[in-house]
């Protein structure tokens, strides 16, 4: 998997630093500063906002007894996209902003399901209280 992940990565970062450089090229470099500068700030705010209401609809599904898989679920999803929102580029912008929408979300959240839901079957992932320490 780790070997897998690296030539992926170094991949991202390329296109990433040319889609920063076409983005400079069609509407200069400072227009191109300001709006990767912008939207991680669109990030962070974005991850406070959204984070604490799904944090708000977990904790009421909680309290009237039922179990907030799914809203835990998409607050991941809103984390993710806000860092994503962060890191400069356009493409993870992209992503970033379709996580972090609610319209877009289920669709990541039901990914980020089948794929834990996959891990678990198999056994790559399993889930334990700790070390018992009393």
């Amino acid at each position: 998997m780790q070997k897998k992940l690296l030539p992926v990565l170094v991949i991202a970062m390329l296109i990433e630093i040319w889609g920063i450089y076409m983005m400079g090229r069609w509407i200069g470099g400072f227009a191109t500063f300001l709006l990767v500068i912008g939207t991680a700030i669109l990030g962070a705010w974005l991850i406070k906002t959204e984070g604490r209401k799904v944090w708000q609809q977990a904790q009421m599904q909680m309290q009237s007894g039922q179990a907030p898989g799914h809203k835990l679920l998409e607050g991941l999803c809103v984390l993710v996209g806000g860092i994503l929102l962060i890191v400069p580029g356009f493409i993870t912008d992209i992503i970033g902003i379709t996580m972090v929408i609610p319209l877009t979300r289920p669709i990541y959240r039901l990914f980020l399901y089948r794929w834990l839901e996959r891990l678990i079957r198999s056994g790559k992932f399993t889930i334990s209280r700790g070390p018992n320490r009393w």
